[in-house]
């Protein structure tokens, strides 16, 4: 199992992936989501320059809104500072485009993105269309050192449904997940994902990686899903899961696929969002403050004991998150990667290097 630490995407506290770095983590993963962080790749910059072990990607690239050529392009650039330890994490656009109140792109678009960075980044010529138009791209000047694509930059498609799972089969080096997922759906996205390449003639690899985007908070003895600590390293990205299921819940128009086990907490969840003091179509902006950041105080009192234990987060003491990782690497997982709160990321980070990565 690799252990990733995903940040937010601050300019001014790179030096946080290079704490990571002293920590152990194999990864940093640096999130592309242009309305509520900084930019991605002036982070990856930075890191890149300042880190000599660490792999650096994005966590994720956004495909709507930057151009293919651009996103391969910007990777690449960063291999030139960090060569043969840069991938490219790359999915639709969950909250990059939704908290601009547009949807993410469709799979067959995703697919075609895929396929023109992916040529680009093997050094290739490609047939590229833009506004109606096709033309043969390639990158000119490689031999001058402006970006480097002699050094392997593998990518890792964010996939969890039926469509992205065999886009990823079909171009991706590997696939993370947004949240973990329970042993047979780890399964299942694998056939699904074997499905997809065996469309294009191609087989998974053996070394294709699996990677899950989850969080952290390693229980002290006694500890309870009620302490405030736990509430507030927790919180944002339980949140979100919320702000997911809401988007998904306004695409499709029903909520069956909410568990069982938290329907009390979603019906309240959705007062909370009919309460807010914005139009309908105005709401995208209220849903996504605070994402994966910090927890908004309105949103705290949603944060039963009950909905952080469903959440698919690593909560509990080490001998349980052990237990936990060893059946999630059992089942094919190959990495999780901790998105912290800003105020506590380095504790968070700490605290799992310390109690968990050091003895698993």
């Amino acid at each position: 199992m690799k252990f990733g630490a995903m940040v937010a995407t601050k300019i001014d506290d790179w030096q946080l992936i290079v704490h990571a770095e002293n920590l152990g983590y194999d990864s940093a993963w640096v999130p592309d989501s242009q309305m509520i962080w900084s930019d991605c790749y002036a982070v990856l910059a930075l890191a890149a320059w300042h880190t000599s072990r660490i792999r650096l990607g994005t966590g994720v690239a956004i495909v709507g809104t930057r151009d293919a050529p651009v996103t391969a392009h910007s990777i690449a650039s960063i291999n030139r500072l960090a060569p043969g330890r840069v991938f490219l994490a790359i999915g639709t656009g969950h909250t990059a485009m939704r908290v601009m109140g547009f949807d993410p792109v469709k799979a067959p678009e995703f697919r075609e993105y895929l396929r023109v960075v992916r040529g680009l980044l093997r050094g290739e010529e490609v047939a590229y269309t833009k506004n109606g138009e096709t033309h043969d791209i390639r990158f000119l000047h490689q031999e001058l050192g402006f970006i480097d694509t002699e050094h392997e930059i593998p990518i890792y498609v964010a996939a969890n449904g039926p469509l992205a799972l065999r886009a990823a089969g079909a171009y991706g080096d590997g696939r993370i997940s947004a949240g973990n997922e329970p042993t047979e759906r780890i399964l299942g996205s694998l056939d699904r994902m074997r499905e997809g390449a065996a469309r294009v003639d191609r087989q998974l690899p053996d070394d294709f990686h699996t990677a899950a985007l989850t969080f952290s908070c390693v229980l002290e003895p006694g500890e309870t899903l009620e302490s405030d600590r736990v509430i507030d390293e927790v919180g944002s990205m339980v949140a979100a899961g919320l702000h997911y299921w809401y988007e998904a819940y306004q695409l499709t128009g029903q909520d069956g696929f909410i568990p069982d086990a938290v329907r009390d907490e979603w019906e309240q969840y959705l007062r909370h969002v009919e309460e807010i003091d914005e139009p309908p179509e105005r709401r995208h902006l209220r849903i996504h403050e605070g994402h994966c950041t910090y927890l908004l105080p309105e949103e705290r009192k949603l944060m039963t004991p009950n909905l952080i234990r469903h959440s698919g987060g690593l909560i509990g003491e080490p001998d349980a998150i052990i237990h936990q990782l060893r059946e999630l690497e059992a089942a094919g997982l190959r990495e999780v990667t901790l998105l912290p709160p800003m105020a506590s990321a380095r504790k968070i980070f700490d605290d799992f290097a310390t109690h968990v990565m050091a003895r698993y």
